[in-house]
């Protein structure tokens, strides 16, 4: 079974477009864990432009009520500035269950690219033991067909994050096959090594089941974009039900 953690930065994104409190963050956060979600994920960014340090602290105590994971992605080398404590910081306020790292620049749209380990595994490492000293599992964002992968658990991560965006491309071409069978191969490797598997970016209910049905044993994904506009039509709690009923059912 793959588990679905959905992605909440896109209910921020509208929530500040205007500002004050609505849609409010927490409450879709409730509906989405009613409908079924595994779990909760957040990107807050330096900049503050959706999910904020706040958002996190309440977050955090909803997921710790429930009983599910909350995953906390972001930038282990971005510093702390006003509104923004550091990644570090807010993991040891808010002690996820899972922090995802990726390699986002401060003004990147969305992560677009995996860790390249040959020149970032000395300077992971002991960010990486800071996180898991603090009771976090950690997986690192990686590119599909990446030969180095098999680093990220020399730099002492627990799972890898395969960035699906490329897929996802593919997939809407028409060309998924070639995309598809590499995702599997970057995800034997990682599994061979010892790592946990994820994936996620642009995933939606019509390439989830293949990707999920080729690339094995993958264990969480995490989906925002697609699952929050499929809700502005069919309704948060049937889109949650309907992601958690592809994750759940087509995983190999």
């Amino acid at each position: 079974m793959t588990a679905l953690s959905v992605n909440l930065n896109k209910v921020a994104v509208l929530r500040n477009s205007r500002g004050g409190r609505e849609p409010d963050v927490l409450r879709a956060a409730q509906v989405c864990l009613d409908a079924g979600a595994d779990g909760l994920t957040v990107h807050p960014r330096p900049d503050a432009r959706h999910i904020r340090a706040d958002d996190v602290y309440a977050l955090g105590a909803l997921c710790r009520e429930r009983g599910v994971e909350f995953n906390i992605e972001g930038n282990p080398f971005a510093p702390p500035r006003p509104g923004y404590p550091g990644l570090l910081a807010l993991c040891e306020a808010v002690r996820p269950a899972q922090v995802t790292l990726v390699p986002d620049a401060d003004g990147q749209l969305t992560s677009d690219h995996g860790f390249d380990f040959t020149h970032s595994s000395d300077a992971l490492r002991p960010l990486i033991a800071a996180f898991k000293a603090l009771g976090c599992r950690v997986s690192v964002f990686v590119d599909v067909g990446d030969p180095n992968v098999a680093l990220a658990a020399h730099c002492g991560a627990d799972r890898v994050e395969l960035y699906t965006g490329p897929y996802a491309e593919a997939f809407a071409a028409g060309t998924p096959q070639p995309a598809l069978a590499a995702a599997a191969a970057t995800a034997r490797y990682a599994q061979a090594a010892g790592l946990g598997v994820n994936a996620g970016h642009d995933l939606n209910q019509a390439n989830l089941p293949a990707f999920l049905a080729t690339v094995p044993n993958v264990l969480e994904v995490s989906i925002g974009h697609a699952l929050i506009g499929d809700a502005l039509y069919a309704g948060l709690d049937a889109t949650v039900r309907a992601y958690r009923a592809l994750a759940h059912a087509t995983a190999t």
